[in-house]
């Protein structure tokens, strides 16, 4: 793969447009002064930790004695209690914090933006092929770029798109993620049966 397809890629898994309805509702209940500079620190803790997983991703796994599918795995579980909270909304909102709580690291940065399905690509990305780390922090870097702009720019989609547009939104893409998350279950099952099978 080329830098722009791996960008494409990793830009698509991010998914910004997707993860706009989130960062909305947790961004309209912190004081208008401080959102701009919460909305970059997390995105940059995102970058950070995407760097991380890139560069030491599988000597962790390897360390931990994890394999791949545990990822996958772990990952279908995450997203999907992140879609169920979606498409059922409690009290305290997708990420659970309490009006005005300023979010640190998670939810915004661990698991909408550096979420499991883009630390389980950069891992394999990087054991695919190590010799191109170069070219893949390129891609990640683009990628996270294009995100970042979209992201920065929210309060123009919550205009356009309004309270109950967004509500609207944040559900549809509730049941995609719901869609997501049981693939990556049984993509994860799957590998590990024919793993097991094999030995």
């Amino acid at each position: 793969m080329d830098i722009f397809s791996v960008t494409v890629m990793l830009f698509l898994i991010m998914d910004p447009l997707g993860n706009l309805p989130i960062f909305a509702s947790i961004l309209r209940h912190i004081d208008p002064k401080k959102r701009r500079q919460v909305l970059i620190r997390e995105l940059l803790f995102a970058l950070v930790i995407m760097l991380s997983f890139l560069y030491a991703g599988e000597a962790i796994l390897n360390f931990l004695n994890l394999r791949s599918e545990s990822v996958s795995i772990a990952g279908g579980i995450i997203l999907f209690l992140i879609a169920i909270k979606m498409i059922f909304p409690s009290p305290g909102g997708v990420a659970g914090l309490a009006a005005g709580e300023e979010p640190f690291i998670v939810p915004m940065a661990i698991p909408l933006m550096a979420g499991p399905s883009i630390l389980a690509a950069l891992i394999l990305l990087a054991h695919t092929d190590s010799n191109r780390m170069g070219d893949w922090t390129i891609a990640l870097v683009s990628a996270w770029a294009m995100s970042a702009v979209i992201l920065m720019f929210y309060k123009l989609f919550t205009r356009l798109l309004g309270e109950k547009g967004l509500t609207a939104v944040e559900r549809l893409m509730g049941m995609v993620l719901v869609m997501i998350a049981v693939q990556m279950l049984l993509d994860g099952i799957s590998n590990y049966l024919k793993t097991a099978a094999a030995i």
